[in-house]
C-alpha cells in the first residue's frame, strides 16, 4: 500500500510543477498582450489624463507651435495615467519608436512623457539634441522645474518651466534653421528619467 502512495505524491508534485512552469512562461505573454497603448500623434500635447484644462493646453501646444517654427526642431508633450506594466523608460521608447518626432534629416525631437498616477517623468532625446540636453540637464530640468511644480498639483506650470529651459538649452545648439517644409519624423534616444 505504500509503494503505491509514493507514486501518487511524486506524480502529484510532478503535475503541480509543471502547472506553475507553464503559468511561469504564459505570464511574460499575458503581460504584452496588456501593454498601454501608444497614442495617436494628433498635437504637440496630448493630455490623456484630462490633467490640463483646455486653456493650459492650449497655450502649451501656441508655445510649442511658435518654438518649432522659429527653430526647427519638435517637441511633444504625453501626459499618460500609467505605462505600467511597462516602466517608462520602455514606455517612451516604443512611443519615440511609434511618433519619430522631429526633422528626419536632422534628427532633432524630444519627447516628454508623465505618468501621472505613476509619478514618473521621463525625456527622451534624439541624437542631434544629446549636446543641448544631456542627461545630467535632463535630470536637473526635472528635478527643478517640473518635479516641485508636479508635488504642488500645478502640471501646466511644470511642464511651462520645463518646456522654457529645454527650448532654452535647445536654441543655444546651432541647428539648421526650418525650412518651409513641414518637419520629418525621427525616432528618438532614450535620455533621462525622473521621480516625482
Amino acid at each position: 500500500m505504500r509503494a503505491m502512495r509514493r507514486p501518487l505524491h511524486v506524480g502529484l508534485a510532478l503535475l503541480a510543477a509543471l502547472w506553475f512552469a507553464l503559468g511561469a512562461l504564459a505570464a511574460p505573454a499575458a503581460r504584452a498582450q496588456e501593454l498601454q497603448p501608444v497614442p495617436a500623434l494628433d498635437a504637440r500635447v496630448i493630455d490623456r489624463t484630462g490633467t490640463l484644462s483646455a486653456a493650459a493646453r492650449d497655450a502649451l501646444e501656441a508655445k510649442l507651435a511658435a518654438f518649432e517654427a522659429r527653430s526647427g526642431p519638435q517637441i511633444v508633450v504625453l501626459l499618460v495615467a500609467t505605462t505600467q506594466p511597462e516602466d517608462i523608460a520602455a514606455y517612451a521608447q516604443r512611443v519615440a519608436d511609434a511618433w519619430k518626432i522631429g526633422r528626419r534629416d536632422v534628427g532633432d525631437g524630444l519627447l516628454l512623457v508623465l505618468a501621472r498616477d505613476d509619478r514618473r517623468v521621463r525625456i527622451e532625446v534624439a541624437k542631434a539634441l544629446e549636446g543641448a540636453v544631456p542627461d545630467l540637464a535632463a535630470r536637473r530640468i526635472i528635478d527643478r522645474a517640473l518635479v516641485p511644480a508636479l508635488r504642488a498639483g500645478d502640471y501646466a506650470g511644470g511642464i511651462d518651466a520645463a518646456l522654457d529651459a529645454l527650448t532654452a538649452r535647445i536654441q543655444g545648439e546651432g541647428l539648421p534653421a526650418p525650412d518651409a517644409r513641414p518637419p520629418a519624423r525621427h525616432g528618438l534616444q532614450l535620455d533621462e528619467i525622473g521621480i516625482f
